[in-house]
């Protein structure tokens, strides 16, 4: 996937949340930035460096953590953790007190011996975050870390990536899950490697003012087949026994009205604040760059 001209401004001490569909180019971003992959044009500034010429220095200086388990099965907890904190050049006292900091705050107390390869999930995860953490890097890149685990787990990560940025760090997150992003400080939007929106969950919504309405019936899959494609209408979702509807910038509640009458389908039409599902149908459709270009 190409990117194109995408720039990141990430505030420090900030959880960024970075979305976008599969194969629009988040992956292949966060490694760029990271210096494992090499643009073939551009250039890439990260923390004031050029990269990737000056990605050896970077190195030193962020964290990485991909969404497959990356870490050696067969090391126990403990490990893991001193072969990374080896592998960053700590010295054998300081890592010795940095690991025991970890284990005690990544809850490792009674695993250190336990080989990583028979963790569950969620452990797995938090030994991750512990490892690419070890160094205490300024910048900490996380690319979709939470999509193989429950949702408790899920909730305790992201309190463990508060902490970090409470404690000076600065968070880049990929996600696809619609309520984690809405946790971000800020987020951006990538889709078809361009960035299509950036700013904070509540700005974004704000910016869909009027377009999101709660369509409520006693037939909503005939409700839905006659909202689909009806000009003006830019996606319809069921809800349980309701309907979302994103209208297009040209888009108005009489537009649902009249694909209703037309349909004969009676329904009860509200207005109802974006969320950032709305923002992120928006953005990977166009709909932004619609709007502005009207």
């Amino acid at each position: 996937m190409a990117v194109d001209n995408v720039d990141l401004d990430v505030p420090r001490q900030a959880v960024y949340g970075f979305l976008g569909p599969n194969g629009s180019g988040k992956s292949t971003t966060i490694r760029m930035l990271c210096g494992l992959l090499t643009p073939t044009a551009g250039e890439i500034d990260v923390l004031g460096l050029r990269i990737p010429e000056q990605a050896e220095q970077l190195r030193t200086r962020i964290g990485y953590m991909t969404q497959k388990f990356s870490l050696f099965e067969d090391l126990s907890v403990r490990e893991n953790l001193e072969f990374l904190a080896a592998i960053y050049g700590l010295s054998r006292q300081a890592a010795r007190a940095r690991i025991d900091e970890l284990v005690e705050h990544y809850r490792f107390g009674d695993r250190q011996k336990q080989l990583a390869g028979t963790l569950s999930g969620g452990q797995k995860q938090r030994l991750a975050l512990a490892g690419a953490v070890i160094h205490k890097p300024e910048l900490l890149f996380l690319d979709e870390p939470t999509s193989a685990v429950d949702p408790e787990s899920r909730r305790d990560f992201w309190e463990k990536l508060f902490e970090l940025a409470d404690a000076g760090t600065t968070l880049l997150v990929s996600t696809h899950y619609m309520d984690e992003a809405e946790r971000c400080h800020r987020i951006a939007i990538l889709d078809r490697g361009a960035l299509v929106a950036d700013g904070t969950p509540a700005g974004l919504a704000d910016a869909l003012d009027g377009r999101a309405l709660l369509v409520e019936a006693a037939a909503p899959r005939r409700v839905q087949h006659a909202l689909e494609g009806a000009p003006g209408i830019a996606s319809v979702a069921q809800i349980g026994n309701q309907l979302r509807v994103l209208l297009g910038a040209d888009g108005s509640a009489a537009s649902v009205d009249d694909a209703l009458a037309r349909a004969g389908v009676p329904a009860t039409v509200a207005p109802v604040r974006a969320n950032l599902e709305d923002v992120f149908v928006a953005a990977t459709r166009g709909l932004h760059r619609e709007e502005a270009a009207a």
